[in-house]
């Protein structure tokens, strides 16, 4: 499923909606999002907990993936599809080994060299960016590019989800240069309308992949 993605939506409460993790990813679903990513570094387990067990109800609902972004005990304990980290993070080679065969490990990375160590780690599949400039994450990173994205491409046999300023405008070029989907934050989360940002970025996306 990881190869055939068209959307990812990052759930990002501070986004001004309002909104907690779960109203935002019923949103995006019901636009056709097929993957959800829990992102929340700062609430508790126990705050948590619910939101990612009733996500991930939500997410199988519609035969869609869910991942936790960096929190392996949030994602173990909700019975996340995988989880996700960062390269200041929990180390993908642990997070491979704590995870199991079983799960889904994807790896934030910002470089060739980086891309090429998560595919050794045992990475599932890699986020790559940000791609534009992006107010939404600071990365301390400056924008990669389409050209840094077309060389992952061909280096790196993974999934690639392009991350960082992606909006309707530009992700046809971003899939062109061998982005296998985007993850959205602001563009879906911080949307007037969640479900029809959603479903815009899902139609966009099949169209340029040639799968409308």
């Amino acid at each position: 499923m990881l190869g055939r993605l068209h959307l990812c939506v990052i759930t990002d409460t501070r986004q001004g909606s309002g909104w907690d993790h779960l109203e935002i990813a019923r949103a995006a679903l019901v636009g056709g999002a097929e993957m959800i990513q829990l992102r929340d570094k700062t609430g508790s387990l126990r705050e948590l907990l619910p939101q990612a067990r009733a996500i991930r109800l939500l997410c199988r609902s519609h035969a869609a993936l869910f991942i936790v972004n960096d929190r392996l005990d949030l994602a173990l304990a909700a019975e996340a599809d995988g989880a996700h980290v960062g390269q200041e993070d929990f180390p993908a080679a642990q997070a491979r080994r704590l995870l199991g065969p079983g799960r889904i490990l994807g790896v934030s990375t910002h470089s060739l060299v980086q891309a090429q160590a998560a595919q050794a780690a045992g990475a599932d599949y890699i986020g790559f960016g940000p791609i534009f400039a992006t107010g939404t994450k600071n990365t301390g990173y400056t924008p990669r590019g389409l050209e840094a994205l077309r060389a992952i491409r061909q280096a790196v046999s993974l999934p690639i989800l392009a991350i960082g300023g992606i909006t309707l405008e530009n992700v046809t070029a971003v899939i062109a240069a061998g982005a296998t989907a985007p993850a959205v934050i602001s563009a879906v989360a911080a949307a007037p309308d969640v479900a029809a940002a959603a479903a815009a970025f899902r139609e966009r996306v099949a169209t340029a992949k040639g799968d409308s």
